[in-house]
């Protein structure tokens, strides 16, 4: 009996929750001379992202169908896995993204797929729903599509025309752990496709010759996904890996997404899940990679085994490991040095400096910069105060991270 359209939207939502990489960070608003669109990232709206300035974007985020050709082992919807199936046809997508939005449920769609018959094939429908969503519907709201590797270049630059993202998972960070869990991916193929949509975006900002106008390809960029603790690779490894894909492809974000254990699982994966905390602290060492220039050695060079202490954040591991580099002066350091104190974010380093001509800093002015000093007096010098009190002591973790803060992004 066929099933129907609310069972399958259960279905492809449910198997959709797998991918970790729907954000809508880094778009821009959709508007078209003379016109009123259809949906729009700065309304209020069921997959929730945030924005980088905090805004909350919720997306309808779903699978096109979870049957799939490949059987890769770490995966739900792979050929072989004993799960329910359901399939949607593209008018059926653009549908429900219409209706939920209309019903002011979500500001866009996250749209993914197994593989049906070919990559070709697969890509040509996902690209249809963006299309027809843009071309047909007047839709101004996000789309983000995971694209598929092994499609044609065409078909690729098809969809960075209509989303606002594309996304090609690496699945796992190395090529060796993909050639023994996923066989049939090809590693290659997968940073060609990433190098394509790069050079598509990098030759959208730049001005037409003809009109002097950008265009527009993927505005929001492009992003990529890991699996965490499906195989041996250290933390070590794993950001190692995604410093080489920001380098190398220009990516908006690289996902962690720890590994899930699923029903009848290779005897090749672990039994059990990482801990989440190590998600967390994986996010936790890649901003300071990106944002805090800290080099990816430095974050995991606290532990002989290249893994992050899962009690402690990485920039604090990072900060009782070289005690001998605090107290910092807050009144004299340069910004690079204060974006290493525990507890000091980029808005409150930039606060601290637009500050510094005014006065000599106390620490009752940091606390109206509402700056965390419970964990950054102990790094600090401020004009009446020297943290060297406290930055030898033995019983320093217990000030600085009171118990119930331990996931504390700073």
């Amino acid at each position: 009996m066929p099933r129907s359209l609310q069972e399958r939207l259960a279905i492809l939502s449910d198997a959709a929750k797998y991918d970790a990489s729907c954000a809508s960070s880094g778009t821009e608003r959709r508007q078209s001379a003379g016109k009123s669109g259809l949906g729009s990232t700065t309304g209020s709206g069921i997959c929730h992202s945030y924005a980088p300035d905090g805004r909350c974007i919720s997306l309808l985020k779903i699978l096109l169908t979870n049957f799939c050709v490949y059987d890769c082992a770490y995966c739900i919807n792979r050929s072989s896995s004993n799960v329910e199936r359901a399939r949607f046809t593209p008018d059926e997508v653009v549908w429900l993204t219409l209706e939920f939005y209309r019903r002011n449920y979500i500001e866009g769609l996250f749209l993914s797929s197994g593989i049906i018959r070919s990559a070709d094939h697969t890509m040509e429908q996902l690209v249809q729903v963006a299309r027809d969503l843009r071309q047909r519907h007047n839709f101004r709201g996000y789309i983000h599509l995971k694209t598929i590797p092994e499609a044609s270049s065409g078909l690729i630059a098809q969809a960075g025309l209509y989303a606002d993202r594309l996304s090609i998972n690496v699945e796992l960070p190395s090529d060796a752990s993909l050639a023994t869990l996923a066989p049939e991916k090809r590693p290659a193929g997968i940073r060609r496709s990433m190098g394509d949509v790069r050079m598509r975006i990098e030759a959208a900002a730049e001005p037409s010759l003809q009109t002097k106008r950008r265009q527009r390809f993927a505005p929001g960029g492009q992003s990529t996904q890991m699996i965490i603790g499906a195989d041996s690779t250290n933390d070590a490894g794993i950001l190692a890996s995604a410093a080489r894909l920001y380098g190398s492809y220009g990516l908006k974000r690289v996902y962690y997404s720890a590994f899930s254990p699923i029903p009848d699982a290779s005897s090749r994966l672990p039994p059990a899940r990482p801990p989440l905390a190590r998600e967390h602290r994986l996010y936790q060492a890649d901003w300071l990679y990106r944002y805090y220039g800290f080099a990816v050695d430095e974050v995991t060079a606290s532990r002989p085994d290249g893994m992050l202490d899962l009690t402690l954040d990485p920039k604090l591991a990072w900060a009782l490991a070289h005690r001998a580099h605090f107290p910092v002066d807050v009144n004299r350091a340069e910004r690079a040095m204060l974006l290493r104190v525990p507890g000091l974010g980029v808005k409150a380093v930039d606060a601290i400096i637009a500050s510094r001509p005014h006065r000599r800093l106390r620490l009752e002015d940091l606390a109206r910069l509402r700056i965390p000093l419970r964990k950054a007096r102990a790094f600090l010098l401020a004009e009446g105060w020297t943290g060297q009190r406290m930055v030898d002591r033995a019983d320093l973790v217990k000030l600085v991270q009171p118990r119930g803060q331990q996931l504390a992004l700073l």
